[in-house]
C-alpha cells in the first residue's frame, strides 16, 4: 500500500487545497451522514469523524450546525450521491464522486466537461473495476506507539496497511471494514482526523509532460464543480 500513500500524499493538497471547498465538500457530507444516520453524533459513528474532521480544518462551528438542521429540515432538497466514470484523453481513466440535488444538472455538467477537453463520459462500470475502494484512517500519533504492532493488531479488524506521515498515522483499510476499524480506533482512545473513502488504481498510465497538461484541464475543470465531491484517475503523477 506504500504505493496507495504516495499517490494520495501528491493528490491530497491540491484537492483540500482550497478552503471553501474543503467546506463546502464537508457540509455536504455532513447533510448525508445525518439523512442517513441522525443528527445526533453519539450514535452517529459517520457524523461524529464528519464534526473531528471539520474541527481539524478550523470549519466554523456554526457551519457544521447548519448542515445538521439542514438535513434535519424536510423542505431542504436531499443530496444524493453519484459516481460517474469515463476517459480523458490519453485513455486516463477517470472517476468523479458527487454529491448533488439535481443529478440532471450534475451530469450534464460533467459530460460536457470531457467532451470539451477531449475525453467521453461512459457507462456505469466502465472504469470502476481499474480502481481499489478503500478506507483510510489520519489518527494522532501516541507516545510509545509501535506502529508494527497496531498494524498487527488492525489486520483483524480489516486494516491493510498502517503508514507513519509527520504526527500523524494513516491506516487503510477495505471499503466494508470502516465501521470495525473506527470502532477499534474509537475504544482505544485514538483521535481520529479524518476518516475518507479513497479509490487508488490497480495500474498507472506514464505521459509526457505535455500529455499530462492536457488531462490536468479536464481533472481541474471537473474539480472546480460544486457538485464534485472527489476525483480519481490513473495518471502517473510527476516524480
Amino acid at each position: 500500500m506504500g504505493r496507495a500513500f504516495e499517490y494520495r500524499k501528491a493528490t491530497k493538497m491540491k484537492r483540500w487545497g482550497n478552503m471553501a471547498r474543503v467546506f463546502t465538500k464537508l457540509g455536504k457530507q455532513i447533510t448525508i451522514a445525518v439523512r442517513e444516520g441522525g443528527p445526533e453524533a453519539d450514535t452517529n459513528p459517520r457524523l461524529r469523524v464528519l464534526i473531528q474532521q471539520a474541527k481539524k480544518e478550523n470549519m466554523p462551528k456554526e457551519n457544521v450546525e447548519r448542515a445538521i438542521k439542514k438535513a434535519s429540515s424536510r423542505e431542504e432538497s436531499d443530496y444524493k450521491e453519484m459516481v460517474y466514470e469515463g476517459y480523458g484523453p490519453y485513455g486516463i481513466a477517470v472517476v468523479v464522486e458527487t454529491a448533488t440535488d439535481n443529478p440532471t444538472r450534475t451530469v450534464g455538467n460533467i459530460r460536457s466537461y470531457f467532451n470539451k477537453h477531449g475525453g467521453s463520459l461512459g457507462t456505469s462500470g466502465s472504469v470502476l473495476f481499474m480502481f481499489d475502494h478503500n478506507c483510510v484512517f489520519h489518527v494522532a500519533k501516541k507516545e510509545n506507539l509501535a506502529t508494527d504492532e497496531l498494524e498487527l493488531e488492525l489486520i483483524d479488524y480489516g486494516a491493510n496497511e498502517i503508514e507513519e506521515d509527520e504526527d500523524e498515522i494513516i491506516i487503510y483499510g477495505e471499503f466494508a471494514s470502516y465501521s470495525t476499524i473506527q470502532k477499534y480506533l474509537e475504544e482505544n482512545g485514538f483521535e481520529i482526523h479524518s476518516a475518507e473513502f479513497e479509490r487508488f488504481p490497480n495500474d498507472v498510465k506514464s505521459l509526457t509532460e505535455e500529455q499530462r497538461a492536457s488531462v490536468n484541464k479536464l481533472l481541474e475543470k471537473i474539480e472546480d464543480d460544486e457538485d464534485v465531491q472527489n476525483v480519481f484517475h490513473n495518471m502517473q503523477l510527476e516524480d
